[in-house]
Protein backbone atom coordinates (compact mmCIF):
# COMPACT_ATOMS: atom_id res chain seq x y z
CA UNK A 1 0.00 0.00 0.00
CA UNK A 2 2.06 3.11 -0.94
CA UNK A 3 0.94 6.47 1.00
CA UNK A 4 1.91 9.55 0.80
CA UNK A 5 3.57 11.40 4.03
CA UNK A 6 1.22 14.56 5.59
CA UNK A 7 3.10 14.83 8.82
CA UNK A 8 0.81 18.03 10.11
CA UNK A 9 1.90 16.75 13.54
CA UNK A 10 5.45 18.10 13.49
CA UNK A 11 4.63 21.61 12.19
CA UNK A 12 4.25 24.02 14.71
CA UNK A 13 0.64 25.34 14.75
CA UNK A 14 1.04 28.91 12.85
CA UNK A 15 2.38 26.70 10.19
CA UNK A 16 -0.89 24.23 10.59
CA UNK A 17 -3.59 26.77 9.99
CA UNK A 18 -2.31 28.16 6.53
CA UNK A 19 -2.85 23.94 5.54
CA UNK A 20 -5.07 23.02 3.14
CA UNK A 21 -5.43 19.76 2.29
CA UNK A 22 -6.62 18.33 -1.84
CA UNK A 23 -7.86 14.99 -2.17
CA UNK A 24 -4.84 13.16 -3.13
CA UNK A 25 -3.10 13.77 0.54
CA UNK A 26 -0.65 16.78 -0.83
CA UNK A 27 -0.20 19.74 0.72
CA UNK A 28 -0.73 23.20 -0.92
CA UNK A 29 -1.13 26.93 -0.36
CA UNK A 30 1.07 27.53 2.19
CA UNK A 31 1.54 31.09 2.60
CA UNK A 32 4.42 32.72 4.73
CA UNK A 33 3.62 33.75 7.66
CA UNK A 34 6.12 35.22 10.64
CA UNK A 35 6.66 32.56 13.11
CA UNK A 36 5.37 32.99 16.51
CA UNK A 37 6.11 30.86 19.83
CA UNK A 38 3.94 27.89 19.79
CA UNK A 39 2.99 26.07 22.92
CA UNK A 40 4.28 22.34 21.83
CA UNK A 41 1.33 20.13 23.44
CA UNK A 42 2.59 17.20 21.32
CA UNK A 43 2.49 13.84 23.33
CA UNK A 44 2.75 16.04 26.49
CA UNK A 45 1.99 14.35 29.53
CA UNK A 46 -0.42 15.08 32.46
CA UNK A 47 2.44 15.12 34.76
CA UNK A 48 4.45 17.33 32.52
CA UNK A 49 1.85 19.82 32.40
CA UNK A 50 1.11 20.06 36.20
CA UNK A 51 4.57 20.72 36.23
CA UNK A 52 5.07 23.52 33.74
CA UNK A 53 2.05 25.47 35.62
CA UNK A 54 3.72 25.22 38.94
CA UNK A 55 6.87 25.91 37.31
CA UNK A 56 5.11 29.11 35.44
CA UNK A 57 6.46 27.93 32.12
CA UNK A 58 2.65 28.43 30.77
CA UNK A 59 -0.87 28.88 31.51
CA UNK A 60 -3.95 26.87 31.87
CA UNK A 61 -5.21 29.65 29.57
CA UNK A 62 -2.42 28.68 27.60
CA UNK A 63 -2.84 25.17 27.18
CA UNK A 64 -6.63 25.53 26.27
CA UNK A 65 -5.83 27.93 23.75
CA UNK A 66 -3.26 25.72 22.17
CA UNK A 67 -5.36 22.65 22.18
CA UNK A 68 -8.02 24.91 20.02
CA UNK A 69 -5.52 26.03 18.23
CA UNK A 70 -4.77 21.92 17.15
CA UNK A 71 -8.51 21.43 17.05
CA UNK A 72 -8.65 23.97 14.03
CA UNK A 73 -5.53 23.22 12.15
CA UNK A 74 -5.90 19.36 12.74
CA UNK A 75 -9.38 18.60 13.24
CA UNK A 76 -11.55 20.81 11.23
CA UNK A 77 -8.61 21.62 8.63
CA UNK A 78 -5.20 19.63 7.60
CA UNK A 79 -6.14 15.78 7.67
CA UNK A 80 -10.14 16.98 9.00
CA UNK A 81 -10.35 13.90 11.60
CA UNK A 82 -14.01 14.76 12.17
CA UNK A 83 -13.15 13.72 16.07
CA UNK A 84 -14.48 16.97 17.58
CA UNK A 85 -17.56 17.91 17.64
CA UNK A 86 -18.17 20.98 19.38
CA UNK A 87 -15.35 23.25 21.42
CA UNK A 88 -16.41 24.74 24.74
CA UNK A 89 -17.63 28.34 24.31
CA UNK A 90 -16.52 28.41 27.88
CA UNK A 91 -13.14 26.88 27.89
CA UNK A 92 -11.35 29.72 28.33
CA UNK A 93 -13.24 31.67 30.80
CA UNK A 94 -13.28 28.39 32.90
CA UNK A 95 -8.97 28.30 32.34
CA UNK A 96 -9.44 31.96 33.47
CA UNK A 97 -10.83 30.79 36.80
CA UNK A 98 -8.43 28.36 37.13
CA UNK A 99 -5.37 30.17 36.20
CA UNK A 100 -6.66 32.34 39.32
CA UNK A 101 -7.14 30.10 42.00
CA UNK A 102 -3.04 28.87 40.82
CA UNK A 103 -2.35 31.99 41.39
CA UNK A 104 -4.12 32.32 44.67
CA UNK A 105 -1.83 28.72 45.70
CA UNK A 106 -4.94 26.51 45.80
CA UNK A 107 -4.82 23.86 43.37
CA UNK A 108 -7.15 21.43 43.44
CA UNK A 109 -5.16 17.87 42.66
CA UNK A 110 -3.36 16.32 39.98
CA UNK A 111 -6.20 16.91 37.36
CA UNK A 112 -5.99 20.67 37.53
CA UNK A 113 -6.07 22.85 34.82
CA UNK A 114 -6.01 19.48 32.29
CA UNK A 115 -8.16 19.91 29.50
CA UNK A 116 -10.63 17.17 28.66
CA UNK A 117 -13.01 16.16 25.73
CA UNK A 118 -15.99 14.03 26.36
CA UNK A 119 -17.75 11.52 24.61
CA UNK A 120 -21.21 13.45 23.63
CA UNK A 121 -23.09 11.02 25.07
CA UNK A 122 -21.79 11.87 28.58
CA UNK A 123 -24.02 15.01 29.71
CA UNK A 124 -22.62 18.34 30.98
CA UNK A 125 -24.09 21.53 31.89
CA UNK A 126 -21.33 23.39 29.69
CA UNK A 127 -23.22 25.16 26.41
CA UNK A 128 -22.76 21.91 24.45
CA UNK A 129 -25.68 19.80 23.25
CA UNK A 130 -25.34 16.19 24.12
CA UNK A 131 -26.48 14.46 21.00
CA UNK A 132 -25.02 10.56 21.29
CA UNK A 133 -24.18 10.92 17.35
CA UNK A 134 -28.37 11.38 16.61
CA UNK A 135 -30.04 13.72 15.01
CA UNK A 136 -32.89 13.90 17.07
CA UNK A 137 -30.77 15.12 19.77
CA UNK A 138 -29.06 17.71 17.79
CA UNK A 139 -30.26 20.98 19.74
CA UNK A 140 -31.19 18.63 23.54
CA UNK A 141 -29.15 20.68 26.44
CA UNK A 142 -28.59 18.16 29.37
CA UNK A 143 -30.96 20.01 32.28
CA UNK A 144 -27.41 18.81 34.79
CA UNK A 145 -24.20 18.07 34.65
CA UNK A 146 -23.48 14.08 34.62
CA UNK A 147 -21.53 12.67 37.37
CA UNK A 148 -18.87 12.40 35.47
CA UNK A 149 -19.11 15.68 34.15
CA UNK A 150 -19.09 16.62 37.95
CA UNK A 151 -16.47 15.09 39.10
CA UNK A 152 -13.89 16.20 36.54
CA UNK A 153 -15.51 19.77 37.18
CA UNK A 154 -15.11 19.61 40.97
CA UNK A 155 -11.17 18.15 40.10
CA UNK A 156 -10.26 21.50 38.49
CA UNK A 157 -10.47 19.75 34.55
CA UNK A 158 -11.36 21.49 31.64
CA UNK A 159 -14.40 20.26 29.52
CA UNK A 160 -12.61 21.41 26.39
CA UNK A 161 -15.02 19.53 24.04
CA UNK A 162 -17.35 17.02 23.06
CA UNK A 163 -16.10 13.88 20.64
CA UNK A 164 -18.14 12.35 17.66
CA UNK A 165 -19.01 8.99 18.11
CA UNK A 166 -20.51 5.99 16.68
CA UNK A 167 -24.40 7.40 16.86
CA UNK A 168 -25.82 5.57 20.04
CA UNK A 169 -23.19 3.79 20.66
CA UNK A 170 -23.08 1.74 17.72
CA UNK A 171 -26.53 0.01 19.18
CA UNK A 172 -28.42 1.23 15.99
CA UNK A 173 -28.64 -0.61 12.95
CA UNK A 174 -27.34 -4.36 11.75
CA UNK A 175 -24.40 -3.00 10.32
CA UNK A 176 -22.44 0.30 10.51
CA UNK A 177 -19.51 2.21 10.33
CA UNK A 178 -17.75 2.85 13.21
CA UNK A 179 -17.23 6.57 14.03
CA UNK A 180 -19.87 7.67 11.68
CA UNK A 181 -23.02 9.66 13.62
CA UNK A 182 -25.74 11.57 12.06
CA UNK A 183 -24.87 14.51 13.75
CA UNK A 184 -21.04 14.46 13.24
CA UNK A 185 -20.10 12.30 9.97
CA UNK A 186 -17.60 9.92 9.59
CA UNK A 187 -14.48 10.15 11.82
CA UNK A 188 -11.29 9.45 10.90
CA UNK A 189 -8.07 7.42 11.92
CA UNK A 190 -5.09 9.75 12.40
CA UNK A 191 -2.54 7.30 11.47
CA UNK A 192 -3.80 6.37 7.85
CA UNK A 193 -6.66 8.79 7.20
CA UNK A 194 -9.12 6.24 5.09
CA UNK A 195 -8.49 3.42 7.79
CA UNK A 196 -11.14 3.17 10.48
CA UNK A 197 -11.14 4.53 14.25
CA UNK A 198 -13.38 1.89 15.66
CA UNK A 199 -15.70 2.99 18.22
CA UNK A 200 -18.04 3.44 19.67
CA UNK A 201 -15.55 6.07 21.53
CA UNK A 202 -14.23 7.00 18.58
CA UNK A 203 -13.34 10.98 18.06
CA UNK A 204 -12.57 10.29 21.43
CA UNK A 205 -9.78 8.04 20.84
CA UNK A 206 -8.95 10.10 17.83
CA UNK A 207 -8.74 13.07 19.97
CA UNK A 208 -6.24 12.10 22.46
CA UNK A 209 -4.35 10.66 19.81
CA UNK A 210 -3.53 13.24 17.89
CA UNK A 211 -2.76 15.81 20.86
CA UNK A 212 -6.18 17.29 20.95
CA UNK A 213 -6.60 17.18 24.85
CA UNK A 214 -4.81 16.06 27.68
CA UNK A 215 -7.52 12.77 28.15
CA UNK A 216 -11.04 12.36 26.85
CA UNK A 217 -13.49 9.95 28.50
CA UNK A 218 -14.70 7.74 26.62
CA UNK A 219 -18.10 4.46 27.32
CA UNK A 220 -18.07 0.96 27.22
CA UNK A 221 -20.55 -1.93 26.80
CA UNK A 222 -18.67 -3.93 24.67
CA UNK A 223 -15.39 -2.96 23.59
CA UNK A 224 -15.82 1.03 22.57
CA UNK A 225 -13.20 1.81 24.54
CA UNK A 226 -10.44 -0.63 24.28
CA UNK A 227 -11.11 -1.17 20.22
CA UNK A 228 -10.46 2.62 19.34
CA UNK A 229 -8.14 2.61 21.98
CA UNK A 230 -6.40 -0.25 20.19
CA UNK A 231 -7.13 1.31 16.38
CA UNK A 232 -5.52 4.78 17.63
CA UNK A 233 -2.44 3.33 19.47
CA UNK A 234 -3.66 4.66 23.14
CA UNK A 235 -4.25 3.60 26.89
CA UNK A 236 -7.87 2.86 27.39
CA UNK A 237 -9.42 1.31 30.87
CA UNK A 238 -12.42 -0.13 30.67
CA UNK A 239 -13.35 -0.10 34.60
CA UNK A 240 -15.34 -2.15 36.71
CA UNK A 241 -18.90 -1.40 36.33
CA UNK A 242 -20.07 -0.03 39.34
CA UNK A 243 -16.53 1.99 40.06
CA UNK A 244 -17.34 5.02 37.96
CA UNK A 245 -21.35 6.56 38.08
CA UNK A 246 -23.40 6.36 34.55
CA UNK A 247 -25.94 9.23 35.86
CA UNK A 248 -25.99 11.45 32.82
CA UNK A 249 -24.39 9.13 30.26
CA UNK A 250 -27.02 8.32 27.32
CA UNK A 251 -27.40 4.36 28.29
CA UNK A 252 -27.29 0.66 26.07
CA UNK A 253 -26.73 -1.87 29.06
CA UNK A 254 -27.23 -0.94 33.11
CA UNK A 255 -25.72 -4.39 33.30
CA UNK A 256 -22.55 -3.53 30.89
CA UNK A 257 -22.04 0.10 30.67
CA UNK A 258 -19.46 2.18 32.45
CA UNK A 259 -17.34 5.46 31.74
CA UNK A 260 -13.68 5.26 31.78
CA UNK A 261 -10.58 7.24 30.55
CA UNK A 262 -8.78 7.09 27.42
CA UNK A 263 -4.70 8.58 27.23
CA UNK A 264 -1.45 8.44 25.63
CA UNK A 265 0.03 7.10 29.02
CA UNK A 266 -0.75 4.63 31.92
CA UNK A 267 0.01 6.97 34.37
CA UNK A 268 -2.65 9.67 32.68
CA UNK A 269 -5.09 6.85 32.46
CA UNK A 270 -4.30 6.58 36.36
CA UNK A 271 -4.46 9.88 37.68
CA UNK A 272 -7.71 10.30 35.51
CA UNK A 273 -9.52 7.59 36.63
CA UNK A 274 -8.72 8.45 40.75
CA UNK A 275 -10.96 11.53 39.99
CA UNK A 276 -13.66 9.42 38.04
CA UNK A 277 -14.28 7.01 40.57
CA UNK A 278 -16.87 6.69 43.06
CA UNK A 279 -20.28 6.43 44.82
CA UNK A 280 -23.29 7.68 43.51
CA UNK A 281 -26.58 7.49 44.88
CA UNK A 282 -28.66 7.96 41.50
CA UNK A 283 -26.64 4.76 40.25
CA UNK A 284 -27.26 1.82 41.99
CA UNK A 285 -24.18 -0.45 40.80
CA UNK A 286 -21.86 1.94 42.43
CA UNK A 287 -22.80 0.99 45.75
CA UNK A 288 -20.91 -2.02 45.30
CA UNK A 289 -17.94 0.09 44.56
CA UNK A 290 -17.86 1.24 49.00
CA UNK A 291 -14.07 -0.37 49.92
CA UNK A 292 -12.78 -0.46 46.03
CA UNK A 293 -12.35 3.03 45.58
CA UNK A 294 -9.14 4.69 45.06
CA UNK A 295 -8.33 8.54 45.06
CA UNK A 296 -4.95 8.24 43.96
CA UNK A 297 -4.26 5.40 41.52
CA UNK A 298 -1.45 6.40 40.39
CA UNK A 299 0.58 4.72 43.54
CA UNK A 300 0.32 1.57 42.05
CA UNK A 301 2.50 2.28 39.29
CA UNK A 302 5.39 0.34 39.12
CA UNK A 303 8.74 -0.25 36.75
CA UNK A 304 8.99 -3.77 37.68
CA UNK A 305 5.25 -4.54 38.30
CA UNK A 306 5.27 -7.85 36.29
CA UNK A 307 7.83 -9.88 38.27
CA UNK A 308 6.14 -12.58 40.51
CA UNK A 309 2.66 -11.92 37.91
CA UNK A 310 1.08 -15.25 36.89
CA UNK A 311 -1.02 -14.29 33.91
CA UNK A 312 -3.24 -16.43 31.07
CA UNK A 313 -2.69 -15.88 28.03
CA UNK A 314 -6.45 -16.46 26.48
CA UNK A 315 -5.07 -18.62 23.25
CA UNK A 316 -9.13 -19.08 22.15
CA UNK A 317 -8.76 -14.85 21.63
CA UNK A 318 -6.04 -15.07 19.17
CA UNK A 319 -5.12 -16.74 15.60
CA UNK A 320 -7.75 -14.38 13.42
CA UNK A 321 -4.59 -12.18 11.95
CA UNK A 322 -0.72 -14.25 11.73
CA UNK A 323 0.76 -10.56 12.70
CA UNK A 324 -1.09 -9.76 15.41
CA UNK A 325 -0.29 -13.47 16.74
CA UNK A 326 3.47 -13.05 16.16
CA UNK A 327 3.20 -9.30 18.25
CA UNK A 328 1.54 -11.58 20.96
CA UNK A 329 4.05 -13.96 21.09
CA UNK A 330 6.77 -10.62 21.18
CA UNK A 331 4.81 -9.59 23.92
CA UNK A 332 4.70 -13.22 25.93
CA UNK A 333 8.44 -13.31 25.29
CA UNK A 334 8.76 -9.46 27.05
CA UNK A 335 6.22 -10.50 30.41
CA UNK A 336 8.37 -13.43 30.61
CA UNK A 337 11.86 -11.65 30.36
CA UNK A 338 10.28 -9.32 33.24
CA UNK A 339 9.76 -11.65 35.76
CA UNK A 340 5.82 -12.93 34.83
CA UNK A 341 4.98 -16.55 34.27
CA UNK A 342 2.69 -16.80 31.34
CA UNK A 343 0.75 -20.09 30.47
CA UNK A 344 -1.48 -20.73 27.85
CA UNK A 345 -5.52 -21.02 28.69
CA UNK A 346 -8.71 -21.53 27.09
CA UNK A 347 -11.53 -19.40 28.03
CA UNK A 348 -15.47 -20.02 27.83
CA UNK A 349 -16.86 -20.30 23.96
CA UNK A 350 -18.32 -17.07 23.49
CA UNK A 351 -21.43 -17.30 21.34
CA UNK A 352 -23.77 -18.11 23.87
CA UNK A 353 -22.53 -15.72 26.12
CA UNK A 354 -22.95 -12.99 23.55
CA UNK A 355 -26.26 -14.14 22.52
CA UNK A 356 -27.36 -13.53 26.21
CA UNK A 357 -25.98 -10.23 26.21
CA UNK A 358 -27.70 -9.49 23.17
CA UNK A 359 -30.67 -9.99 24.59
CA UNK A 360 -30.42 -8.03 27.70
CA UNK A 361 -28.93 -5.44 25.78
CA UNK A 362 -32.00 -4.91 23.83
CA UNK A 363 -34.11 -4.92 26.84
CA UNK A 364 -31.98 -2.53 28.37
CA UNK A 365 -31.74 -0.08 25.72
CA UNK A 366 -35.82 0.02 25.17
CA UNK A 367 -35.94 0.74 29.27
CA UNK A 368 -32.77 2.92 29.78
CA UNK A 369 -33.50 5.30 26.53
CA UNK A 370 -36.95 5.71 28.01
CA UNK A 371 -35.64 6.78 31.27
CA UNK A 372 -33.37 9.43 29.27
CA UNK A 373 -35.86 10.66 27.55
CA UNK A 374 -37.68 10.83 30.15
CA UNK A 375 -35.25 12.86 32.37
CA UNK A 376 -34.90 15.59 29.42
CA UNK A 377 -38.41 16.60 30.49
CA UNK A 378 -40.61 19.01 28.63
CA UNK A 379 -37.55 19.77 26.33
CA UNK A 380 -36.96 16.14 25.07
CA UNK A 381 -37.29 15.58 20.99
CA UNK A 382 -39.06 12.32 21.96
CA UNK A 383 -40.57 10.72 24.35
CA UNK A 384 -39.61 6.76 23.57
CA UNK A 385 -37.46 4.91 21.20
CA UNK A 386 -41.50 4.43 19.83
CA UNK A 387 -41.43 8.04 18.47
CA UNK A 388 -37.34 8.05 17.89
CA UNK A 389 -37.91 5.51 14.98
CA UNK A 390 -40.56 7.72 13.57
CA UNK A 391 -38.38 10.32 13.29
CA UNK A 392 -35.56 8.64 12.01
CA UNK A 393 -37.69 7.25 9.11
CA UNK A 394 -38.10 11.06 8.06
CA UNK A 395 -34.63 12.32 8.89
CA UNK A 396 -32.74 12.97 5.01
CA UNK A 397 -29.48 11.87 6.95
CA UNK A 398 -30.11 8.99 9.53
CA UNK A 399 -31.17 6.29 7.27
CA UNK A 400 -29.14 7.28 4.21
CA UNK A 401 -26.36 4.58 4.98
CA UNK A 402 -27.69 2.42 7.57
CA UNK A 403 -30.63 0.79 8.89
CA UNK A 404 -32.00 1.12 12.71
CA UNK A 405 -32.85 -2.59 13.17
CA UNK A 406 -31.63 -2.94 16.82
CA UNK A 407 -33.50 0.11 17.68
CA UNK A 408 -36.39 -1.94 16.30
CA UNK A 409 -35.85 -4.80 18.24
CA UNK A 410 -35.48 -3.84 21.23
CA UNK A 411 -38.67 -1.70 20.98
CA UNK A 412 -40.28 -5.25 20.29
CA UNK A 413 -38.91 -6.19 23.97
CA UNK A 414 -41.02 -5.87 27.05
CA UNK A 415 -40.63 -4.61 30.50
CA UNK A 416 -37.49 -5.59 33.01
CA UNK A 417 -39.49 -8.19 34.63
CA UNK A 418 -40.01 -10.32 31.16
CA UNK A 419 -38.78 -13.86 32.30
CA UNK A 420 -36.54 -13.84 29.40
CA UNK A 421 -34.74 -10.97 30.35
CA UNK A 422 -34.10 -12.55 33.67
CA UNK A 423 -33.24 -15.40 32.39
CA UNK A 424 -30.89 -14.20 29.78
CA UNK A 425 -29.25 -11.70 32.35
CA UNK A 426 -28.58 -14.83 34.94
CA UNK A 427 -26.98 -16.87 32.51
CA UNK A 428 -24.65 -13.89 30.80
CA UNK A 429 -23.33 -13.10 34.34
CA UNK A 430 -22.85 -17.01 35.08
CA UNK A 431 -20.85 -17.60 32.41
CA UNK A 432 -18.93 -14.68 31.91
CA UNK A 433 -17.87 -14.30 35.51
CA UNK A 434 -18.43 -18.04 37.72
CA UNK A 435 -17.77 -19.94 34.99
CA UNK A 436 -15.16 -17.50 33.04
CA UNK A 437 -13.17 -15.32 34.21
CA UNK A 438 -13.49 -15.71 38.01
CA UNK A 439 -12.79 -19.50 37.33
CA UNK A 440 -9.90 -19.24 35.04
CA UNK A 441 -8.08 -16.91 37.27
CA UNK A 442 -8.82 -19.70 40.02
CA UNK A 443 -8.32 -22.74 38.40
CA UNK A 444 -4.55 -21.54 36.75
CA UNK A 445 -3.81 -19.54 40.31
CA UNK A 446 -3.17 -16.32 37.78
CA UNK A 447 -3.34 -12.83 38.57
CA UNK A 448 -4.64 -11.71 35.48
CA UNK A 449 -5.78 -12.40 31.87
CA UNK A 450 -3.81 -11.25 28.52
CA UNK A 451 -4.90 -11.43 25.11
CA UNK A 452 -4.38 -8.72 21.63
CA UNK A 453 -6.89 -6.29 21.85
CA UNK A 454 -7.76 -6.61 18.31
CA UNK A 455 -6.97 -6.20 14.19
CA UNK A 456 -5.09 -3.08 12.64
CA UNK A 457 -7.68 -1.04 11.56
CA UNK A 458 -9.93 -1.73 8.40
CA UNK A 459 -10.43 0.81 5.83
CA UNK A 460 -13.45 2.75 6.43
CA UNK A 461 -16.49 1.76 4.45
CA UNK A 462 -20.15 2.74 4.72
CA UNK A 463 -21.56 0.61 2.12
CA UNK A 464 -20.48 -2.79 3.39
CA UNK A 465 -19.68 -1.75 7.03
CA UNK A 466 -17.57 -2.46 9.76
CA UNK A 467 -14.57 -5.36 8.68
CA UNK A 468 -14.00 -6.64 12.22
CA UNK A 469 -11.76 -9.97 12.58
CA UNK A 470 -11.40 -10.49 16.16
CA UNK A 471 -11.21 -9.15 19.45
CA UNK A 472 -10.70 -9.67 23.24
CA UNK A 473 -13.57 -6.86 24.42
CA UNK A 474 -16.69 -9.51 24.82
CA UNK A 475 -15.57 -11.76 28.11
CA UNK A 476 -14.94 -8.85 30.53
CA UNK A 477 -17.17 -6.49 29.56
CA UNK A 478 -20.17 -8.75 29.90
CA UNK A 479 -18.54 -9.88 33.30
CA UNK A 480 -18.86 -6.47 34.01
CA UNK A 481 -14.97 -6.78 35.08
CA UNK A 482 -12.06 -4.34 34.48
CA UNK A 483 -9.33 -4.57 31.13
CA UNK A 484 -6.80 -1.96 30.00
CA UNK A 485 -5.21 -2.06 26.32
CA UNK A 486 -2.22 -0.90 25.44
CA UNK A 487 -0.64 -0.52 22.78
CA UNK A 488 1.96 -3.50 21.59
CA UNK A 489 3.51 -2.38 18.51
CA UNK A 490 2.53 -1.60 14.87
CA UNK A 491 1.75 -3.78 11.43
CA UNK A 492 3.20 -1.71 8.90
CA UNK A 493 1.70 2.04 10.16
CA UNK A 494 -0.90 1.02 12.01
CA UNK A 495 -1.27 0.56 16.23
CA UNK A 496 -2.62 -2.57 17.53
CA UNK A 497 -3.24 -3.27 21.18
CA UNK A 498 -2.45 -5.72 23.64
CA UNK A 499 -5.40 -6.44 26.63
CA UNK A 500 -5.03 -6.83 30.40
CA UNK A 501 -8.12 -8.03 32.04
CA UNK A 502 -9.20 -10.15 35.59
CA UNK A 503 -11.37 -9.54 38.59
CA UNK A 504 -13.93 -7.61 39.78
CA UNK A 505 -12.03 -4.10 41.41
CA UNK A 506 -8.99 -5.07 39.83
CA UNK A 507 -7.81 -2.15 38.95
CA UNK A 508 -4.83 -1.45 40.75
CA UNK A 509 -3.31 -4.58 39.63
CA UNK A 510 -4.41 -4.29 36.24
CA UNK A 511 -2.54 -0.99 36.23
CA UNK A 512 0.47 -2.17 37.69
CA UNK A 513 0.93 -4.63 34.68
CA UNK A 514 0.49 -2.21 32.15
CA UNK A 515 2.25 0.15 33.60
CA UNK A 516 5.37 -2.03 33.41
CA UNK A 517 4.67 -3.42 30.23
CA UNK A 518 4.70 0.28 28.73
CA UNK A 519 7.57 1.54 30.21
CA UNK A 520 9.23 -1.33 29.58
CA UNK A 521 8.28 -1.73 25.58
CA UNK A 522 7.63 2.36 24.76
CA UNK A 523 5.50 1.15 21.64
CA UNK A 524 3.30 4.72 21.31
CA UNK A 525 4.13 7.18 18.75
CA UNK A 526 2.58 9.74 17.33
CA UNK A 527 0.42 9.53 14.09
CA UNK A 528 1.94 10.62 11.20
CA UNK A 529 -1.63 11.61 8.81
CA UNK A 530 -0.76 8.78 6.22
CA UNK A 531 -3.20 8.88 2.97
CA UNK A 532 -3.27 6.48 0.84
CA UNK A 533 -3.27 6.63 -3.14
Amino acid sequence: MKKKLVNLALMPVFVLFALSACSCGCVKDLPYMEPRPVLDLQEISVKQLRQGYEEGRFTVSDVVQGYMNRIEAIDRNGPRLNSVLRVNPDALKIAAELDAELKAGRSRGPLHGMPVILKDNIDSLDPMPTTAGATVLRDSFAPRDSRVARQLRDAGAVILAKANMSEWANFRASYSSSGWSGVGGQTRNPYVLDRNPCGSSSGSGVAVAASLCALAIGTETNGSIVCPSNNNGIVGLKPTVGLVSRSGIVPISFSQDTAGPMGRTVEDVAICLGALAGIDADDAKTLAADGNIHPDYAKFLKADGLRGKRLGLMKNLTGYHYRVDALMEQAAAFLKSQGAEVVEVDGPREGPIEEDSFQVMLYEFKDGLNKYFAGLGASAPVRDVAELLEFNKKDPVELRWFDQRLLEQAQEKGALDAAEYRKALQAMLKAARDEGIDKLLAEHQLDALVAPTGTPAWKTDKLIGDHFKGSSSSLAAIAGYPSITVPMGFIDDLPVGVSFFGRAWSEPLLLEIAYAYEQGTKHRRAPKYLVSD
